[in-house]
């Protein structure tokens, strides 16, 4: 009876378990519950007070057996030697091959010109800087102001590359010596301005130069060329004052119209200087302005030399 008994209790469990609704089995992904599981290892306490200073943001790898691999050499651009080119301020070379003496983009001291200076479109300034010698100049510079320096001497190269200059102002340096083709080339070149320097010898002068201040040098006798001026046309100021010199550098273009020597060392004045004695009825309307006081010269004594102009220089007349 008791056998029979656990035979139906059998029985009535597999049945039961038959008859139960089959379960589906559950994958966890661990990658989504991967922050989870980490801070299930610590105990946390929500109140513990951090600070916000001290906290270090970062991402920890693990740790692997790896080679540690060297930054790659970082390979400086060289130029071969003999291929560097010297780049002048703005950044651009000289118009074709460089000539020996062009400088480097630096003034003294190695600073670039125009912080050394200033520069102001294609104007450059740079009075009163100390400098002796020209500075290396941008290609586009018109107007040049390097006045009270202390300038020895001008080279052929100094401002052979700037093709669009029309103003040199070398007021107040210490000049004495300036190559002779310093400025012979410079196309667009139209005032000169070299008053108070230690010049004697004037050099080529090109034909566009329409206004040239030399007073306070040291020209004398021999510092003018025979006919240095005849060939500037445009040629209108002309300024020689407190030079030495003991003679009018004729002859003298049409074109001037101011024409100032004084205090020099002039003692006559040929009567075709500034007229053309074989044609009285000649006029030379555009010179008004002739200084000549300050020199040991009397105009009285060639009236003839003065029938064409307009007025009377000024000077002594007695």
């Amino acid at each position: 009876m008791k056998t029979l008994a656990n035979i139906f209790l059998g029985l009535f469990i597999i049945e039961a378990v038959l008859s139960a609704p089959p379960t589906d089995s559950v994958n966890y992904d661990t990658a989504a519950y991967e922050v989870d599981l980490l801070y299930n290892l610590y105990d946390y306490d929500e109140n513990t007070n951090v600070d916000q200073g001290e906290i270090e943001i970062g991402t920890v790898l693990p740790v692997v057996n790896r080679p540690i691999l060297s930054p790659e050499p970082v390979q400086e651009e060289t130029e071969e030697e003999g291929e560097s080119t010297p780049k002048l301020i703005d950044g651009s070379s000289p118009q074709g091959p460089l000539s020996p003496g062009v400088q480097t983009p630096e003034a003294s001291g190695g600073i670039p010109t125009c912080i050394l200076c200033g520069c102001i479109r294609t104007t450059v300034y740079c009075d009163d800087h100390n400098l002796d010698a020209v500075p290396p100049l941008p290609k586009d510079t018109t107007h040049v102001y390097l006045r009270f320096n202390r300038i020895t001497k001008i080279n052929k190269n100094d401002f052979s590359y700037l093709n669009k200059l029309q103003k040199i102002d070398l007021t107040s340096n210490i000049i004495s010596d300036i190559d002779e083709d310093a400025f012979r080339t410079l196309p667009q070149l139209n005032e000169l301005i070299l008053p108070d320097n230690r010049i004697r010898q004037l050099p080529e002068l090109p034909s566009s130069l329409n206004y040239l201040d030399a007073s306070k040098n040291r020209l004398g006798r021999k510092g003018i060329k025979q006919e240095a001026f005849k060939d500037l046309k445009d040629l209108r100021l002309l300024y020689l004052s407190d030079n030495s010199l003991d003679h009018i550098p004729i002859p003298l273009p049409e074109s001037l119209q101011a024409l100032h020597l004084q205090d020099n060392n002039i003692q006559e004045m040929h009567e075709d200087t500034f007229c053309n004695m074989k044609d009285y009825s000649y006029a030379r309307r555009s010179l008004e302005d002739i200084r000549l006081d300050g020199n040991p010269i009397n105009l009285s004594k060639t009236p003839q030399a003065f029938m064409c102009l307009p007025r009377i220089p000024v000077g002594r007349l007695v």
